[in-house]
Formats: C-alpha cells, sequence, structure tokens
C-alpha cells in the first residue's frame, strides 16, 4: 500500500493570520531567530499498490480541484511519502 503526501499553502499574497499568531508566539516561547511562519495544510492519500506516476498526477489533480482553493492557495508539492521517509531518517 502506497501513501502520497500533497502540501497546500496559502498563496505569497493572501494574509495568514493563523502564521502571524505564530509568529509572534515563537520568541514569547524562547524560540528565537524565526522571522515568519506560514500555515498550510497537509493531505496524506493512501493508495492500493505502489506509488506511480500516473497515481501522483491523479493526486495532483485532485489537489488542485479538490483539496485546495486555487484562489487562495498553491499546491507546493505532490510526492509519495517513502521519498519523505528516507530523507527524515537520514
Amino acid at each position: 500500500m502506497g501513501r502520497v503526501v500533497v502540501d497546500v499553502m496559502p498563496k505569497p499574497e493572501i494574509l495568514d493570520p493563523q502564521g502571524k499568531a505564530v509568529a509572534g508566539a515563537l520568541p514569547r516561547l524562547g524560540f528565537t531567530g524565526f522571522t515568519s511562519v506560514r500555515q498550510g495544510k497537509r493531505f496524506e492519500l493512501e493508495v492500493d499498490g505502489d506509488v506511480t506516476p500516473e497515481v501522483l498526477a491523479a493526486a495532483r489533480e485532485a489537489a488542485e480541484r479538490v483539496l485546495s482553493n486555487p484562489i487562495i492557495e498553491d499546491v507546493v508539492s505532490v510526492v509519495d511519502a517513502a521519498s519523505l521517509d528516507t530523507v527524515a531518517s537520514a
């Protein structure tokens, strides 16, 4: 069974009040050096079988048509979760 990860972020010109609130809270909690925060959405789509280029293309289409609002959001990545697991364990 495969898994596809889709990340959606607000377009740069769209205000991000949640990100602004987090950015304001970080220094108060002792986390310094961060100048801004943008908050987005992550979707994990499980698929039967392997993640193929066709599965990634279908996931991108779903992301653009259903998982995001194209007026205010960009689909920034659609990847095989196995590639993220490899990076995370390195």
